[in-house]
């Protein structure tokens, strides 16, 4: 008597729902030799606690099925290899709590039992002469039942773990591979907050395993891994941290769990890897199935259909869970040492080996059938691309699409190639043509510079003189502007303005614009007050509009600009002069790059100059630049830079101790303030041309 647990397959049972109706119709539809032992009966009965127990009859000596379990819709899936089936009714209705129906058919020597369920169950298999029976335990029971202390069902150390290893994969994950004396030992795995448990049903383990690894300095998820012996099973905690997706796996006598990092991974690394397997997930539980069996599964469940080589043999004991289907085909064929190659939905398998020499078998017959194929010469005319650009394309070194016999002559009068080579190349240098030779598409460039200025000025001055005399004619007193003043004055001359100004501090002009003023002068006999105010204040604003525009091809530089050259002398080391000039222009260079999505981006140097103040003869160019790469979407407008500049200055000139007098200290000095603003905008508007350019220029 023998008694095993299986575990279950666990993923969305739609498909494979269906993949199991289409494997039944096959097997009913396959006709095989007959079989001597057969199952004649099947019998049910209600178990306490839930459970359910099938006793299945057969005419010889029972034999040990293989199966697996789905959680939706819930389902028990039990192969007898080499057994018939021969009883009365292919399906047989129960309607228990946990139980449905079953359908039994046979089909390529074997027998297959589909037991449908209300819910997720465990099951286990005792063989007794001819009887094999099924207990099947809701999910729920089990695991009450293995939280309950149990007797020992027997002695630790009749399977054992053989060595516990470490490892960091490329990728940062941690690797961590169980060696097993028996590849038929029970495991069941889960994962819980923050870590792994993996359980080794009635397994020991080696004092030298027993133990715990801190694993933290190698740079993966995994922190610490944990080995020890739980009654008669060991237990291997995996504590990690951070996000991780865990991948587990058995072949033949070697368990892996990988613990992979997320967040470490960039989006093309995620990218790669859910492109690389894209399947729907599962999980397998075989202990020593047929490979051809294993590949059948899988076909029967992707809907593709299998070819196999002869030369596939030998079985595998498997267990994956929760990973893509396509991920678990390639694991098993890795493992084996097997190889596939997809056309259409034909998938064939065979050898790494037999793949390879059939491929170089077929690659000797193509380039024969190359070196026998008849010669053609074809004229293709070129739209929109330059000839002498696609020849250097198809005959490239690395890329060359001719055979060794063939060749492409240019004719540039009339932009054709001319090809000479077998008609199937000749073919793919047209496909390629036809890819290639389109009409690039053509982008509008808009660019706005705006220059904004305001300026502000205000002079405020004065001018005051004092003439005076007294004393008589042999001892005058004169007070005048300067000694000149007081000089003409003594001597009876008349005294120029400028003389009799003892404070002249007139304001400033602005603009070539004189100050206003006004005056006032007191005379008597003797004396002469004169009193001068001037003032002038200016406010101005300005706006420079300039707006070039520019059309090109896709990826294509352009350039505009518009300006002038200021000329000057320049005299040479002997002495000679000879004229030179600087440019001062308006310019817009540009090279545009349409995206798939209907972005622009561009590459842009824009230059406003501006003739400045000469020095030593020679003119000064002010400049004004802005060299930017920029993503705009088709037709939206964008602010690219701008230069806001202030100027503000405050000039006082005045008379000392006099000009900080109070009240009268204002007629000692003269004032000038300036508040100077300027700013400089450029907006750029790219438009993609689809209609010609009438419409736009």
């Amino acid at each position: 008597m023998s008694i095993k647990l299986k575990n279950r397959l666990h993923r969305p049972g739609k498909r494979l729902s269906q993949t199991l109706i289409a494997g039944l119709l096959a097997l009913a539809a396959t006709s095989g030799p007959v079989l001597a032992n057969t199952i004649d009966n099947v019998e049910f009965s209600q178990l306490p606690g839930g459970e359910v127990q099938l006793k299945i009859s057969l005419t010889e000596a029972a034999v040990e099925p293989k199966g697996f379990t789905i959680d939706e819709p819930p389902r028990l899936v039990l192969d007898f290899a080499s057994v018939g089936n021969d009883l009365a009714t292919n399906k047989i209705d129960m309607n228990l709590d946990l139980v449905r129906n079953l359908t039994a058919l046979e089909g390529n020597a074997r027998t297959r039992l589909v037991v449908n369920l209300n819910q997720a169950a465990g099951w286990a298999t005792q063989s007794d002469g001819n009887n094999v029976f099924i207990t099947i335990t809701p999910f729920m029971q089990q695991a009450r039942r293995a939280a309950a202390p149990t007797p020992t069902r027997m002695a630790p150390g009749h399977n054992s773990i053989t060595g516990v290893d470490f490892h960091r994969g490329t990728s940062g994950e941690a690797r961590i591979t169980v060696s097993l004396s028996s590849e038929n030992i029970d495991i069941d795995s889960r994962e819980e907050p923050g870590k792994v448990v993996v359980e080794f049903l009635d397994s020991a383990v080696p004092e030298e395993f027993a133990r715990r690894l801190t694993v933290t300095d190698f740079g993966t998820p995994a922190t610490t891994v944990e080995t020890r012996q739980i009654g008669d099973s060991v237990r291997m905690v995996i504590s990690a941290v951070g996000d991780y997706e865990i991948l587990a796996y058995q072949t033949e006598g070697l368990y892996t769990v990988e613990v992979q990092p997320l967040a470490a991974l960039s989006t093309a690394e995620i990218t790669r890897r859910k492109s690389a397997y894209d399947g729907e997930r599962l999980s397998l539980n075989f202990q020593n199935i047929e490979v051809r069996s294993v590949l059948q599964l899988l076909a029967d469940f992707t809907g593709k259909n299998l070819v196999a080589s002869d030369t596939v043999t030998g079985t595998v004991t498997l267990r994956l869970k929760n990973v893509p289907w396509d991920q678990a085909l390639d694991i098993i064929l890795s493992t084996k040492g097997l190889a596939k190659r997809e056309d259409g939905n034909v998938m064939w398998v065979a050898p790494a080996e037999e793949i390879a020499a059939r491929e170089r078998m077929e690659l000797e017959a193509l380039q024969q059938l190359e070196e026998l194929a008849p010669l053609y010469t074809e004229y293709v005319g070129i739209n929109f691309a330059r000839a002498a650009d696609l020849a250097d394309l198809i005959t490239a070194d690395e890329n060359n699409l001719l055979t060794e016999r063939g060749n492409v002559t240019i004719d540039e009068r009339t932009n054709t190639l001319i090809l000479h080579d077998t008609e199937d190349k000749i073919a793919d240098v047209r496909q390629l043509i036809s890819t290639l030779d389109v009409a690039v598409q053509q982008v509008l460039i808009e660019s706005r510079i705006v220059n904004a200025s305001t300026d502000f000025s205000k002079n405020l001055g004065v001018r005051l003189g004092l003439t005076k005399r007294n004393g008589g004619a042999n001892s005058p007193r004169v007070t005048s502007g300067n000694l000149s003043a007081t000089t003409d004055v003594i001597n009876g001359d008349d005294v120029e303005l400028s003389d009799r100004l003892g404070i002249n501090l007139p304001a400033a002009g602005i603009n070539g614009f004189t100050a206003n003023s006004i005056a006032f002068a007191i005379s008597k006999a003797d004396r002469l007050l004169e009193l001068e105010l001037s003032a002038l204040e200016a406010d101005g604003k300005g706006e420079i509009l300039s707006n070039p525009r520019v059309v090109t091809s896709n990826q294509r530089e352009a350039v505009i600009s518009q300006g002038s050259q200021i000329a000057y002398q320049e005299a040479s080391s002997s002495g000679a002069t000879s004229t030179s000039f600087k440019d001062a222009v308006l310019s817009l260079r540009v090279t545009p790059q349409i995206t798939p999505d209907d972005h622009i981006i561009m590459d842009l140097e824009v230059n406003k100059d501006a003739v400045g103040p000469t020095v030593a003869g020679v003119p000064t160019i002010d400049t004004q630049s802005i060299n930017t790469q920029v993503l705009v979407d088709n037709g939206d407008t964008i602010v690219i830079g701008g230069i806001y500049e202030q100027t503000k200055t405050h000039s006082e000139t005045r008379t000392p101790f006099l000009s900080e007098l109070p009240f009268v200290g204002f007629f000692f000095r003269t004032r000038s303030d300036t508040n100077d603003k300027s700013e400089l905008l450029i907006f750029v508007t790219p438009k993609i041309l689809r209609d010609g350019l009438a419409t736009v220029l």
